[in-house]
């Protein structure tokens, strides 16, 4: 009887576990709903997708390289 018990309660635990990664899985399908939709709303100005103008970018070199 012992055995069935402790069959009984393995898989009552491989169920709960199931249950949990299916729950996190949902939620990132959420999350990534959510980051899908955040990008889409911001590309615009988003200076990956746009690039920087080069008057306004604080990374360009002030002189140039002159070769002799």
């Amino acid at each position: 009887m012992s055995g069935k018990m402790c069959s009984g309660s393995t898989s009552i635990i491989q169920a709960q576990k199931l249950v949990d990664q299916l729950r996190v899985e949902a939620n990132m399908e959420i999350q990534a709903a959510s980051l899908v939709r955040y990008c889409q709303e911001h590309r615009r100005s988003d200076p990956l997708l746009t690039g920087i103008a080069a008057s306004s970018n604080p990374f360009k070199d002030k002189k140039t390289c002159v070769l002799l």
